[in-house]
């Protein structure tokens, strides 16, 4: 079985897949912090939770945007499982032109996921992913990435309002059932959820305006995109797994067979 992991700035997410079954899904804390061995008792109990045992685990794939936390994760999956873990990093096999002025600097979240979403969707297509920032990335019908918008993430620009406004509170974010809101937790739940399908809207028609890619399909993850999703049409495809399925592809891809 393989362990897929996506480190992010907020979560870790990780999957375990048999071949390309999804067996089960967790979820912990990124915390910069953290020993190998906090990160492998950590990995091991979440894995057995899964009704799996850890030595089933054969192989790793990592993608991550915290540079930080990689040394001591590493270490645990080396310790702990006796694997040394596949990096999406620069040079790895991707089977993607990217047209960017650096490539370098495209985080590994974002081609993991235009990756996923072109095998399992196909091109053209844009890959909005609704995370602690939330990214808008164009991919052509030819496997090209052509560059994308990033923006605050949902939870960053609430924690963001209720954080420098002293009357504002802490709300659940939800899309409530009027724009005209009566009282403050609905306005703030207005402006929120209606901003960021306004936001999607604008920039999903900008961008298939500027890369003539007009028929560009959309497809949405991250936990937050659910929420958004079901709320406009201009999403064709929800994929809470996307970022996950993404890192089983590019392991099939690089894997020594």
């Amino acid at each position: 079985m393989v362990l897929a992991i996506d480190v992010g700035n907020s979560n870790i997410t990780a999957g375990i897949f048999d071949g390309d079954l999804l067996c089960g899904t967790f979820r912990i804390t990124t915390k910069v912090s953290r020993t190998s061995d906090e990160y492998g008792t950590l990995l091991i109990n979440m894995i057995q939770q899964q009704q799996i045992s850890d030595r089933e685990i054969t192989d790793a794939i990592v993608s991550s945007v915290v540079p930080d936390v990689m040394h001591s994760f590493s270490s645990a999956l080396i310790k702990y499982f006796g694997i040394r873990p596949m990096v999406v990093s620069a040079g790895i096999k991707t089977g993607m032109q990217i047209l960017l002025e650096n490539p370098k600097q495209l985080g590994a979240d974002r081609i993991t996921d235009a990756v996923a979403a072109y095998t399992l969707y196909g091109g053209p297509v844009i890959v909005t992913d609704y995370g602690t920032a939330t990214t808008y990335d164009v991919v052509g019908p030819n496997a090209t990435f052509e560059g994308g918008v990033t923006a605050p993430g949902i939870l960053t620009s609430a924690r963001a309002m209720w954080d420098e406004a002293a009357m504002l509170p802490a709300i659940e974010i939800k899309v409530p059932d009027t724009i005209l809101a009566k009282e403050t937790v609905a306005s703030m739940q207005a402006g929120i959820a209606f901003g960021q399908i306004g936001q999607l809207e604008y920039i999903v028609d900008r961008l298939r305006k500027e890369s003539g890619y007009t028929d560009a399909k959309v497809v949405v993850t991250g936990g937050l995109g659910r929420t958004i999703a079901a709320e406009t049409d201009y999403v064709d495809v929800y994929d809470a797994e996307l970022t996950l399925k993404g890192l089983r592809i590019l392991y099939d891809k690089n894997r020594k067979h």
